[in-house]
């Protein structure tokens, strides 16, 4: 071989070794790349972590998610909800028989129309229920960013233990003793270098924020309320059928060795729901014992109910949440189910989620994010409704207020069956008769108020499970008028006039 042939060979393998080592260079640094992208999976602006309850920072990754739940502040009402600003309606003003079925109870003081999310806990803080009554501290469970006060609280060794522990805990203070806690925690975590304290909560309490809906590692989204994820837990553990969550139905089939976890079992469209069922739910937060929601029998309301007939408190007594003031019955209050209501609807049944309707998505120049201006799906149908639904806008909010219209006269007819039952079970107590002999009466009074109100406490007006709702209340007229009858029978029997 020639001396200018080896000369050219070398030169080849010289110029392959150099583009094999270019390669192999690009192919570790693009590595190193996506390594980091799986650490840091978005653009970082302001390192956001477990402690950030204050959105602000979080606004700084994500601007137009913050900008858009900025927007909770303004009001946003419709024919049957939405409170005005700065104070909202009494609901009482509308429905004077509230005040009656809460006779003895703290909601007969304060109960106000809804407003957006960046109200929950500054109305809490300042109703009448909880400024001259005493209230648990569980009662900020749903109302405060409150997962790293449970954590700094608790104690265990993984994650979940200190933050179920610490749900124990706070849930056994007063109001007032937790809120402080939540205050500290507030104060022990400084803001991020680069933003400043948002000015509604300077003293470093929040309501529910970025952090209780979104990991701040991945932004993927989680639940992370202890109520909700035992809760869901025991509904999974029952044997009542779950068509609209298949999670359920598919965990059910395996071998079960560890329990229902959302986050894990979860699709994600299931937890587009299931961050909003944290809160809106029926629960207890009583100060009797520590806060659960009630579903090891089911969502619907006679299976809540029947928990509730067979649960016993620490000391012994059947569940109730307060003794009626005109009857003395012991009876139920229902929270806000939307969760349970909404299970039971169409759109449960066809795989739409909470978010399809209330955070509709949204074009933001050449974005397209979920709308974080969480509210009623009626002020933007376009995008929350005619996307499955192809009518005519003016159509589809016909048919909702025709639904509603229906459902507000099954309301206020139960509400005056309801009235009229507790008239005359107040008069047959006055003229003597005892808790034994209106035991029949009394039993009624308690299923009667539980239906009606788990209706008026749902913020649909019927619209979540318009067949359901409607049924609901059907059996609240019947029982109410039942009620009422057995209480004059006796009246009658005794010849009072």
């Amino acid at each position: 071989m020639s001396r200018r042939v080896s000369v050219w060979v070398f030169g080849a393998v010289l110029i392959v070794v150099a583009a094999g080592a270019a390669a192999l260079s690009g192919l570790l640094v693009n590595i190193a790349e996506r390594k980091q992208e799986a650490k840091d999976p978005y653009l970082k602006l302001v390192n956001v972590a477990e402690d950030t309850t204050d959105p602000q920072p979080w606004g700084m990754n994500w601007p137009r998610e913050y900008e858009q739940y900025q927007r909770t502040v303004d009001p946003s009402r419709t024919s049957f909800g939405g409170g005005d600003v700065p104070v909202p309606h009494e609901k009482a003003d509308t429905f004077p028989w509230l005040t009656r079925m809460f006779a003895g109870y703290a909601f007969s003081l304060d109960y106000r129309d809804r407003r957006g999310h960046a109200y929950m806990l500054v109305d809490q803080e300042k109703t009448r229920r909880v400024t001259e009554r005493p209230q648990p501290g569980s009662c900020l469970h749903c109302h405060a960013s409150i997962i790293p006060t449970y954590r700094r609280l608790g104690s265990g060794e993984s994650d979940w233990d200190k933050v179920r522990s610490g749900f124990v805990a706070l849930g056994a203070m007063t109001y007032q003793q937790a809120h402080a806690e939540v205050v500290k925690t507030g104060s022990l975590n400084p803001v991020p270098k680069g933003t400043t304290q948002a000015l509604e909560r300077v003293d470093g309490a929040h309501p529910v924020s970025c952090v209780d809906c979104h990991d701040p590692k991945t932004m993927h989204l989680r639940v992370t309320r202890p109520g909700f994820i035992l809760g869901i837990q025991a509904l999974a553990a029952s044997t009542e059928p779950t068509p609209q969550l298949p999670s359920i139905e598919r965990w059910r089939q395996g071998n079960r060795a560890k329990p229902y976890d959302p986050n894990v079992d979860g699709t994600r469209q299931e937890m587009r729901s299931y961050v909003c069922g944290q809160c809106h739910v029926e629960y207890y937060c009583g100060p009797k014992t520590t806060l659960f929601f009630p579903w090891n029998n089911g969502l619907k309301v006679e299976a809540i109910e029947a928990y509730y007939d067979g649960y016993k408190f620490p000391d012994g007594h059947r569940f109730y949440d307060w003794q009626h003031a005109d009857t003395g019955a012991e009876v139920l209050k229902a929270q806000h189910p939307e969760f349970e209501t909404w299970s039971q609807g169409p759109h449960a049944r066809s795989g739409v989620a909470c978010a399809d309707c209330h955070m509709p998505y949204v074009r933001d120049g050449a974005m397209k994010v979920s709308d974080h201006w969480v509210r009623s799906p009626l002020p933007t149908v376009s995008r929350a409704c005619q996307v499955c639904h192809p009518f005519d806008e003016a159509e589809l909010k016909a048919r909702v207020a025709t639904i509603q219209n229906r459902h507000l006269a099954l309301l206020q007819r139960a509400g005056s069956a309801m009235v009229a039952m507790l008239d005359v079970m107040k008069q047959a107590r006055a003229d003597g008769a005892t808790p034994e002999q209106l035991r029949g009466a009394l039993d009624l009074q308690r299923k009667a108020q539980w239906r009606l109100d788990f209706v008026a406490a749902e913020n649909s007006m019927g619209f979540h499970a318009p067949q359901e709702a409607a049924r609901i209340l059907g059996e609240a007229i019947d029982e109410a008028r039942q009620a009422q009858i057995l209480a004059a029978q006796w009246r009658s029997a005794r010849r009072i006039p």
